[in-house]
């Protein structure tokens, strides 16, 4: 398969396919300036991205619904050509949640359908109006639900035609097998998307993902943003490697682009965030070179199984993801 800046697409499971390089639009929503997202994602619509990452808990999704539409009414884009993912976050795992849920989603991006909704993790949060919900003392109130109910929810907003794909996002090997194994399972999830990089390469689930036809979706794939509330600042970065320093230099290449590279020879999606022109511009410039079977080999002894978004704050959830091998 040839693969362009242009043109990116691979195949997901359902029929349907996916860019491999997405733009990610988290950012902090205290600090973050109104109208940051909007301008990202019309300046990443621009510059060629197809996929945007969103998710309704990032509080910045009517931003980049205006973004999307702008560039529609533009003529830059047809809606066809934009492949956008939402999130069901853990307070909307109850099955008569996710559907109003989803809703709300399409509301406030004013468009029809999504083209990929996942559950963004295992976790069940006590069910409201708040995101993070905790009880007197500070501690975070957890939900019992059934991940397996949950995903029947899902394939009903799929037969309504509300989302194109299904996927999930955090799941270990365990909670896979959970929903794969669902009696009268009607649709599989078609990605998982998880930490993944040249620090912590994943190598076990992506060969079971591979073996499920499940496409990995990855985030942070050049290291964090180190936020501090979230990600040890001791962690190492991985743009600063010698060995990705080094076949960047051979290729005339940033260590960035050695490690999305990386990825995407791996059969993975990738998922960048930048609001800088340049930096945008250059995640994607990584389909005119190919690293070598030795360079590969060489990326892959750089694991450190280094996971740096551990969320370490809900550990004691039944569901936490992170206890297993993979």
């Amino acid at each position: 398969m040839n693969l362009s800046a242009e043109q990116h697409r691979i195949p997901l499971s359902d029929g349907n396919s996916i860019p491999v390089i997405g733009l990610g639009t988290y950012s902090a929503p205290r600090t973050t300036p109104k109208g940051t997202c909007l301008h990202s994602v019309k300046l990443a619509i621009d510059i060629g991205y197809r996929h945007i990452d969103g998710a309704f808990v990032y509080y910045n999704e009517h931003e980049v619904g205006e973004a999307i539409r702008e560039k529609i009414a533009e003529g830059k884009v047809k809606r066809e050509d934009i492949f956008y993912c939402g999130k069901l976050w853990n307070t909307c795992h109850p099955p008569e949640l996710v559907r109003p849920t989803l809703e709300k989603t399409l509301k406030t991006l004013q468009l029809d359908y999504v083209d990929l909704y996942i559950v963004e993790l295992p976790m069940a949060f006590k069910p409201g109006d708040e995101f993070y919900p905790r009880d007197e003392n500070g501690k975070f109130i957890y939900h019992k639900t059934d991940l397996c109910a949950t995903w029947e929810a899902l394939e009903e907003c799929k037969d309504a035609g509300l989302v194109k794909s299904l996927g999930v996002s955090n799941f270990n090997r365990r909670q896979l097998e959970m929903i794969l194994n669902k009696p009268g399972l009607r649709h599989k999830p078609t990605t998982n998307q998880v930490e993944c990089h040249p620090y912590f390469t994943q190598p076990k689930l992506l060969e079971y993902c591979r073996q499920h036809d499940i496409v990995i979706v990855g985030y942070s794939p050049i290291g964090t943003c180190r936020d501090e509330s979230w990600i040890g600042q001791n962690s190492p970065e991985i743009l600063k490697d010698p060995v990705l320093v080094s076949i960047g230099n051979k290729y005339k290449k940033s260590p960035a682009q050695i490690s999305i590279r990386y990825s995407v020879q791996r059969g993975c999606v990738v998922l960048v965030k930048s609001s800088n022109t340049e930096r945008m511009k250059e995640n994607l410039e990584v389909f005119d070179f190919q690293l070598t079977p030795d360079e590969m080999a060489s990326i892959d002894g750089l694991n450190k199984n280094t996971r740096y978004s551990k969320m370490a704050m809900w550990d004691a959830h039944p569901q936490y993801p992170f206890h297993c091998e993979y």
